[in-house]
């Protein structure tokens, strides 16, 4: 779907009747394209001062690994002294903050580079979880407060640039690379003002860069348009062999979706009361599955029928239950299976029209969250993506007032593209994300929305 308003406002006269009426002024963000770097271009390093090196040298290590260009803290002012110079990353590594007062440090390193970060530029704070904190206050909220700081940041600096926080429990350094090659990449596009979790739960998998899924069965749930297409183009990509499920209704589409990345389409209600038994039969052992499939039925409360009620109950959520229970109790996964559901951030925030709806997406965090624990002495994961809003042809029928307002209540400005989640996913389903459990992971643009 084309957002022409964002078009009309990227040059020319557009442009500058936007600005002059203060006007959102969305960009066009960079998005990964086939053999591109990681990192693309200079990076800005910065380290609170202390004693726990952990993160620091696991920094320098990565940033070596994928040849970037670095400025550390103490050479920045030089640095600017060059009216040119720009960084397209900006790091800050904030876990040896123990007070208020350190958080100073924050505040001088993010001053100075304020003006100098390049559109779609990407900012990460890493910082230390609660459960490394213990019972010692000013180190607890020093941590915290530094999301706040990243979500603000994101809000003023506008452009496309996003910042997120790593909170990366002691002994979980090994998951680093694996979270910085998404957030510090133009895979992260339209994920901003999120904190992800990283436990030292299992060990780092060596795979193929290019290839990271090779070799691993994954189906796809919902995939014969919208999101799920775009999960299936980018889970082929890179090296899955993907099965794609929707309803027999849309067998056409789903056998198209299927055919162009030499997968295969399994035609299956997933309310259906054998569709656990049935994905083992078509697929075998899975290394992974999306559920992807939703509907809406959008009513007030006081409007809706039970009919649509419970469809939308049955299909987002308890149909993702009921699958996840036999698989897992029928040796359906293996041993590394990654779990991925899709929720929204209407089960975060709620929305006018969408008790249902909302409920069902609320109820998929819940289930994340509780499968996760069952997971704790595995190297199984699951995690949640909450998508905000995604240009795809469900949007598309929105009435035009509310539709605008969903592409601009966010720092980005613009709507989402599918590929947007699907790359959010792809990251998630990876061997090398054994240290993500249990997380929710908005893919909105920080959306003003929920929390």
């Amino acid at each position: 779907m084309t957002d022409r308003y964002g078009e009309l406002v990227q040059k020319g006269l557009g442009r500058t009747v936007a600005k002059n009426l203060g006007l959102p002024t969305p960009i066009k963000l960079d998005r990964h394209v086939a053999g591109q770097p990681v990192i693309r271009g200079e990076v800005a390093l910065g380290v609170a001062t202390g004693d726990d090196t952990s993160v620091a040298d696991c920094l320098n290590q990565f940033l070596q690994n994928h040849d970037a260009k670095i400025t550390t803290q103490d050479k920045l002012s030089e640095r600017l002294a060059d009216e040119n110079a720009r960084f397209k990353v900006a790091i800050f590594d904030v876990t040896n903050i123990k007070d208020v007062a350190g958080l100073t440090q924050v505040y001088e390193f993010f001053h100075t580079i304020a003006r100098r970060i390049k559109s779609s530029g990407r900012i990460v704070i890493i910082a230390r979880p609660e459960c490394c904190t213990d019972t010692d206050i000013g180190f607890a909220l020093a941590q915290r407060a530094v999301l706040g700081f990243a979500k603000s940041i994101a809000k003023e600096f506008k452009k496309g640039i996003s910042a997120n926080v790593l909170y990366t429990q002691i002994g979980a350094e090994k998951h680093l690379p694996h979270a910085l090659e998404f957030f510090l990449s133009a895979k992260s596009a339209y994920v901003s003002g999120q904190a992800v979790k990283l436990t030292k739960r299992g060990d780092v998998i060596a795979i193929d860069d290019k290839k990271p899924l090779k070799g691993k069965k994954i189906l796809v749930t919902g995939a014969s348009r919208g999101i799920g297409e775009a999960v299936v183009n980018i889970l082929a990509r890179d090296g899955a062999d993907v099965y794609c499920l929707d309803v027999p209704a849309l067998l056409a589409d789903l056998q198209k979706v299927a055919g162009k990345v030499g997968g295969h389409a399994l035609p299956l209600d997933i309310t259906d009361p054998n569709a656990g038994g049935q994905i083992i039969k078509a697929c075998g052992v899975l290394d992974g599955i999306v559920h992807n499939a939703g509907v809406t039925r959008d009513k007030t409360i006081a409007n809706m029928s039970a009919d649509k009620w419970e469809m939308v109950l049955n299909i987002n959520l308890n149909a993702i239950y009921q699958i996840n229970t036999h698989l897992l109790t029928n040796n359906g996964f293996s041993d590394m299976a990654r779990i991925v559901c899709v929720s929204s951030i209407s089960g975060i925030a709620g929305n006018v029209g969408q008790t249902n709806y909302a409920m069902s997406k609320a109820g998929v965090i819940g289930l994340v969250e509780a499968t996760a624990k069952t997971f704790k002495d595995t190297t199984k994961t699951i995690n949640a993506v909450a998508p905000g809003f995604i240009e795809t042809k469900m949007t598309s029928t929105i009435p035009f007032a509310i539709r605008e307002a969903g592409r601009r209540m966010n720092s980005m400005s613009q709507g989402g593209e599918p590929v947007d989640v699907a790359e959010t996913i792809a990251w998630l389903l990876s061997p090398k994300a054994v240290g993500i459990n249990g997380q929710v992971v908005r893919v909105c643009g920080q959306s003003i929305l929920g929390a």
